[in-house]
C-alpha cells in the first residue's frame, strides 16, 4: 500500500478491514507499507473487496503476488495523491492571495475555493473512517478545524491550515518511504537473471525460477544468483550485502555462497541448495519485514495513550470553546477560534510516528550489517541485557574442530572406527560432525579393495538426533551410536578400560565422541576446538557495555574449563539442553538478567527459548535459527556486542523522539490556549515536529558501529 504512512492509518485500516465477512485477523503496518489479512478457517478473502475498502479510504493498493519487484517501485512524490493534493492547494492557495490584492471585491472567496478544493479528499477519508467506527481520526480533527475556521469567517487561514496540513502529510510520507527504501534496496541484491549449465552448455534463465539441484555459472564481478555449494572454482566473494563484513572471503570447493554476495575474481560452478524464496536474502527481508510489522511494548503504550488521547482532546477542545464565554467578556468566535487551533496542535501524529520510525531504522541498520532481530521487543530488550549464555563449540570456538587421536576396541580398526562414526554422522552441521567426515575423507580411510574417487558412505537407517548427547542410527545392520562419554555415565554403562584414557584426553582440553555398538564402547575419537581469534575482543567489548558473559556448554567439564579460562570468562560443562534452560531461569529467578542465550544447535533451542533473548549464531541449524529472537549472520561474537549497542542506541533515538513530541505539543497548546499562537502556528508546529522525530528516525539509518565488537 501507498499512502499509510502513520499509526493513525493503519488503526484505520484495521477497523475499516476487520469489518468485512470471513475476516478472522488484520495486520497493518506503516513501517513496511502493507497490510497483511488473515481468514477465517476454510473461508475465502474477497481481494476486490478488500482493494474496494482501502482504496475508499484514500490508499494506492497493489498486488504483491503479481510482481513483487515492480509493486515496490515508489513513484516521485510530484506523482503520488498526496504530492498533486500540494500542487493544487498551493496553486489555489498562491492564487487567493493574488485576487485578494487584486480584485479585494472578491472578499473571502477565493479562500473559501481554495480550502474547499484543499479539504475535499480530506473529508472523504475522515467519513470513510467515521463509517467504520472510528471517528477519532487526524481527518477529523482537520476537517472540524477548517470548516469552523470558515464559520467564523477566518478564510484565509482555514486555506493555510488545509495546505499544510496537506505538506505535512507528504513530507511524513517521503520519510516513510525513505525508511522503507533501506529494506526494499536488499530486495534489489539478488540479480533478475542466472546462467544455467545444462548438458554442457549455459544459458540465461530468471533467477527466481531456480531450483535446488540446478547448477549456475558465476563469472567474475557477478552476483550470486542464489544460495548453493561451490562445485568448480575458487574466488574471493564479497560477502558484505549479506553479513555486513567488509573484507572478502575465499570461497572454494564443497563451500557454502549466498545470494547477493559478490564475486569477485574467478569463476564458479555453483550448486543451488535452496529456492528463491527460501534463499538467504528472502529470508532476511522476510524477518526484517515481519520484525518491523510486530511493535516494541513501547510502540504498543503510545498506540494506547494515542487512542484515549484524541477524544480527550476534542473534550477539552469543546471546553476552551464553551466555558470563557460563559465566565468571562471573551467573544465567542475568539474562543472558537482557540478551540479550533487546539485541535490542530493536540494532533498526535509526531508522537506516534516517534518510536516505529526509530525502531524500522534500528532494524534496518541490523539488517544491513548481518544482525537480524525478530521484532521491536526484541530491539528494545536486547539493550536492557545484563548477562549473556553463550555455547562453546562453534560460538566462542573456531567451530572447526580437527581430529588428533583415533582409538579403537576388541581389535576394530581405526579406518574402521571413523567411517562408521562419519557414517551416522551425514548431514550434520555440527562443527564435529563435520570434522569427522572430512577426516574420513582426507585420510582415506576406505574399505579394503575399494578406491578413494566416488566411494560414499554407507546409509543410515532410522537416524535421529539424540539432543546434547549424540546420534544413532543402524549402519550396515549394526545398532550405533556416537555419544558424549557423559551418556555412558547416564545410561549406567560401564567404560572400565576406558575411564583413565578418557581423563587424559579431556585433561588435554579435547572433546571426544565415543562409537557404540549396542551400548558398548567400540572406537574413540578425540578432537580439539581452539578459540575463535575475535572471541576475546568480543567479550571484551560486553564487558565494556557492562554485560557478563559466560559459557555454558555440553562438552565435558575439563575442556570447558580449559577454554574458558583461556578467555577470562565464567564457564560451565557437561550440560545437557534442559541443564542450560535451567541455568537461564535460575538467573533469571535470582535477578541477574534479563538474559540472553547465543547457541547455533538443537542442544541450543530450549535455552534459546527460556531466555529474554535468544540469539542464533547464523550458520546454525534451522531450528535454532526458528527458535531465536535474533541471528547473527556475521558469525562473531562481537556481533552480540553490536546488537545490543545498536538497541541501546535506538532506545536513545526513541526517547529523544518522545522528548521533541511531547515538548512541542506543550508548548505550542500552551500558547495556543493562551492565544499567543493561531491556527496555522499550530498546523506548522504540528507538521514540523512529525518531520523533526521522522529525520532523527532517519538519522539512525547512518548510525556506525566503530568497531564495537
Amino acid at each position: 500500500m501507498q499512502g499509510m504512512d502513520c499509526s493513525g492509518c493503519e488503526r484505520k485500516v484495521e477497523a475499516a478491514l476487520t469489518r468485512l465477512s470471513h475476516v478472522e485477523e488484520v495486520s497493518a503496518s506503516s513501517v513496511t507499507g502493507s497490510v497483511r489479512l488473515t481468514a477465517l478457517p476454510g473461508k475465502a478473502l474477497s481481494h476486490s473487496q478488500i482493494k474496494s475498502t482501502l482504496k475508499a479510504l484514500g490508499y494506492q493498493v497493489i498486488d504483491e503476488s503479481v510482481d513483487t519487484a515492480e509493486s515496490k517501485k515508489m513513484t516521485s512524490w510530484w506523482q503520488s495523491p498526496k504530492g498533486r493534493l500540494v500542487i493544487v492547494s498551493g496553486a489555489l492557495l498562491a492564487l487567493a492571495w493574488g485576487l485578494k490584492f487584486a480584485w479585494p471585491a472578491l472578499g473571502s472567496w477565493p479562500f473559501i475555493a481554495a480550502t474547499v478544493v484543499g479539504l475535499v479528499p480530506v473529508i472523504h477519508r475522515a467519513w470513510q473512517a467515521l463509517k467504520v467506527g472510528n471517528p477519532f481520526t487526524i481527518e477529523m480533527l482537520m476537517s472540524i478545524a477548517a470548516l469552523g475556521a470558515l464559520a467564523i469567517n477566518a478564510a484565509a487561514e482555514a486555506a493555510v491550515v488545509v495546505f499544510l496540513f496537506a505538506v505535512g502529510e507528504l513530507l511524513e510520507g517521503v520519510a516513510a518511504a525513505q525508511a522503507r527504501r533501506s529494506i526494499s534496496a536488499l530486495s534489489r541484491l539478488t540479480p533478475s537473471t542466472a546462467r544455467l549449465l545444462e548438458r554442457g552448455e549455459v544459458r540465461e534463465i530468471a533467477a527466481a525460477s531456480l531450483q535446488p539441484g540446478q547448477r549456475v555459472q558465476v563469472r567474475p564481478g557477478d552476483r550470486l544468483p542464489c544460495d548453493g555449494q561451490i562445485i568448480a572454482g575458487h574466488s574471493s566473494i564479497d560477502e558484505s550485502p549479506v553479513n555486513g563484513e567488509s573484507v572478502p572471503r575465499e570461497r572454494g570447493e564443497g563451500e557454502t555462497v549466498f545470494a547477493g554476495t559478490v564475486n569477485l575474481d574467478g569463476v564458479l560452478e555453483v550448486e543451488v541448495t535452496r529456492s528463491a524464496e527460501n534463499n538467504t536474502i528472502a529470508r532476511v527481508i522476510k524477518l526484517v519485514e515481519e520484525a518491523q510489522a510486530a511493535k516494541a511494548p513501547v510502540a504498543r503504550f503510545i498506540d494506547r495513550f494515542a487512542f484515549y488521547y484524541m477524544p480527550a482532546v476534542v473534550g477539552v477542545a469543546l471546553l476552551v470553546a464553551i466555558v470563557p464565554p460563559l465566565v468571562s467578556s471573551m467573544l465567542w468566535s475568539e474562543s472558537i477560534y482557540r478551540a479550533l487551533a487546539l485541535l490542530l496542535i493536540a494532533c498526535p501524529c509526531a508522537l506516534v510516528i516517534s518510536t516505529p520510525a526509530a525502531i524500522a531504522a534500528g532494524l534496518s541498520v541490523g539488517a544491513r550489517n548481518g544482525l537480524l532481530m525478530k521484532g521491536g521487543a526484541v530491539l528494545e530488550q536486547l539493550g536492557k541485557l545484563k548477562r549473556v549464555a553463550l555455547d562453546k563449540t562453534g560460538t566462542l570456538t573456531a567451530g572447526k574442530p580437527t581430529v588428533t587421536d583415533v582409538e579403537s576396541f576388541n581389535g576394530i580398526s581405526a579406518g574402521e572406527i571413523v567411517r562408521l562414526a562419519a557414517a551416522l554422522e551425514q548431514g550434520s552441521s555440527h562443527p564435529l560432525a563435520m570434522a569427522i567426515s572430512d577426516y574420513f575423507h582426507n585420510e582415506g580411510f576406505y574399505p579394503e579393495g575399494t578406491q578413494q574417487t566416488g566411494v560414499t558412505l554407507p546409509a543410515v537407517r532410522g537416524g535421529r538426533a539424540l539432543a546434547g548427547q549424540g546420534v544413532a542410527g543402524q549402519v550396515e545392520g549394526r545398532e550405533l551410536m556416537l555419544v558424549s562419554p557423559r551418556y555412558l555415565q547416564r545410561s549406567n554403562s560401564s567404560a572400565n578400560d576406558w575411564d583413565v584414557r578418557i581423563e587424559a584426553l579431556e585433561q588435554q582440553g579435547k572433546s571426544l565422541a565415543l562409537l557404540l555398538e549396542n551400548d558398548q564402547p567400540i572406537g574413540l575419537i578425540a578432537l580439539r576446538d581452539e578459540p575463535r581469534e575475535d572471541a576475546q575482543k568480543g567479550l571484551q567489548a560486553l564487558a565494556r557495555l557492562g554485560v557478563q558473559a559466560v559459557m555454558l556448554s555440553g562438552d565435558n567439564a575439563r575442556t570447558v574449563a580449559a577454554i574458558g579460562e583461556q578467555l577470562g570468562i565464567e564457564a560451565e560443562g557437561e550440560l545437557m539442553p534442559e541443564d542450560k534452560a535451567q541455568r537461564v531461569r535460575q538467573w533469571q529467578a535470582q535477578g541477574l538478567g534479563p538474559v540472553g542465550k547465543v547457541g547455533d544447535g538443537i542442544n541450543d533451542a530450549p535455552a534459546l527459548a527460556a531466555a529474554e533473548v535468544g540469539i542464533a549464531m547464523g550458520s546454525g541449524t534451522d531450528v535454532a535459527l526458528e527458535t531465536a529472537d535474533a541471528a547473527l549472520l556475521k558469525n562473531r561474537v562481537g556481533g552480540i556486542a553490536e546488537m545490543i549497542a545498536l538497541s541501546r542506541a535506538t532506545m536513545r533515538n526513541v526517547k529523544t523522539n518522545v522528548a521533541l513530541a511531547l515538548g512541542f505539543k506543550a508548548l505550542f497548546l500552551v500558547s495556543t490556549v493562551l492565544g499567543y499562537t493561531g491556527m496555522w502556528v499550530a498546523v506548522m508546529a504540528d507538521t514540523g515536529a512529525t518531520v523533526l522525530v521522522t529525520l532523527n528516525a532517519l538519522y539512525l539509518l547512518r548510525y556506525r558501529f566503530n568497531d564495537i565488537g
